[in-house]
């Protein structure tokens, strides 16, 4: 009798062999939610799909079955250890399996065990703020309006009207979770009556309409300590959303951009900057003033025989190092200053300079003309 050749469990979720844990674990998000029972009553199409996500699930997310996967196939999970199937191995029971599978998919504020719903943490959140190099280099405190979930303040979270109160579901018992049996498989799912709470309104709050929580604005300051760069995240601690069952809010994260500057190029704690000498100067040395990010002019000394090109170091006039003492070098970028339109006095005496230094005088013709 001819054997089924099983399909690919790459195929199974949508993904390359290339991807990555993070990119496994969101594919089976996806076809999990898609094909799962309660959303699919009576599709037995959908509940065999639902089988095989959480079977390729199971070998990808498992460093050591999917490298046995990926050399040998189905024939090498069959000849270790065995995964023919579900294999329950290290999961406890197969209700465990789906716990640790699906507890952040389908709600994850509860405990597989039974008993209280558990506490669950708020969303993070994420914003982004622009400096100018000079905000960069003194640091700045920089005022955010934004907005995040919080309770309602009318009803303090519990979402029932003023003068009622919460009740236990009846549907979970108070667990927040309720059991779904099919067949060979067992799961425990957030209850869908309460929404995991474990409790429900009878007379819901018309403020946030018995959520418990509304979005609201927060303003606040957020300290950009001196020599940010670009990529740098600030978290400013319990700044995101609240979180349920008393988990608590979330964190806000904040990250800075420093915008280009006219002058200056940035190269990690040092500060760049192209500076125009001219020939003389480059031969017999001399002085020159530059900018500085402070706003302020620093004297800068050429030394004789300065070539095109060359680097001078003025130490410590770069950007504060971040979170450390002392600052980087201002770093300048020597360019000779070739006149395009000389003078007849300047063209006399640069052929002058061309006999002294045996160069051919034909070449400042063909420079200036």
């Amino acid at each position: 009798m001819p054997t089924t050749m099983k399909e690919d469990y790459y195929q199974i979720l949508g993904i390359e062999r290339t991807a990555s844990e993070v990119e496994i674990k969101s594919a089976f998000r996806r076809q999990a939610m898609k094909y799962h029972p309660d959303r699919n009553p009576g599709n037995k199409e959908a509940e065999e799909q639902f089988k095989k996500v959480n079977e390729a699930f199971s070998v990808l997310s498992d460093p050591q079955k999917k490298q046995m996967y990926d050399q040998y196939g189905h024939e090498g999970l069959n000849g270790a250890g065995g995964f023919g199937g579900f294999n329950a191995n290290g999961f406890g029971d197969i209700n465990d399996i789906f716990g640790s599978m699906f507890g952040d998919i389908f709600g994850g504020g509860f405990n597989r065990r039974g008993g209280k719903p558990r506490a669950q943490r708020g969303e993070d959140l994420k914003l982004d703020v622009t400096l100018t190099l000079e905000e960069a280099f003194a640091g700045k405190e920089i005022p955010v309006e934004y907005t995040r979930l919080d309770n309602c303040s009318a009803c303090d979270g519990s979402g029932a009207a003023p003068g009622s109160a919460r009740k236990t579901c009846r549907s979970c018992g108070g667990t927040g979770t309720v059991t779904y049996s099919q067949g060979f498989f067992s799961m425990r799912q957030v209850c869908p009556d309460c929404g995991g709470r474990g409790t429900v309104v009878e007379k819901p709050c018309s403020s946030c309409r018995g959520s418990g929580t509304k979005r609201v604005k927060e303003n606040i300051t957020v300290k950009v300590p001196s020599g940010v760069r670009t990529g740098v995240t600030l978290r400013v601690s319990n700044g995101g959303d609240i979180g349920t069952n008393g988990g608590g809010f979330g964190d806000l994260y904040v990250e800075v951009h420093v915008k280009d500057h006219k002058i200056f190029r940035r190269e990690g704690d040092d500060l760049v900057l192209d500076a125009q000498i001219t020939y003389p100067q480059a031969v017999l040395g001399g002085s020159i003033k530059v900018p500085t990010i402070e706003g302020k002019e620093i004297e800068v000394e050429i030394p004789k025989g300065t070539q095109f090109g060359e680097v001078l170091k003025m130490q410590g006039n770069g950007m504060p190092k971040l979170g450390k003492k002392g600052f980087g070098d201002l770093l300048i970028n020597v360019k000779i200053e070739v006149p395009k339109k000389p003078t007849a006095r300047q063209k006399e005496l640069l052929e002058e300079l061309a006999k002294e230094t045996g160069g051919k005088k034909s070449f400042f013709k063909e420079l200036f003309g």
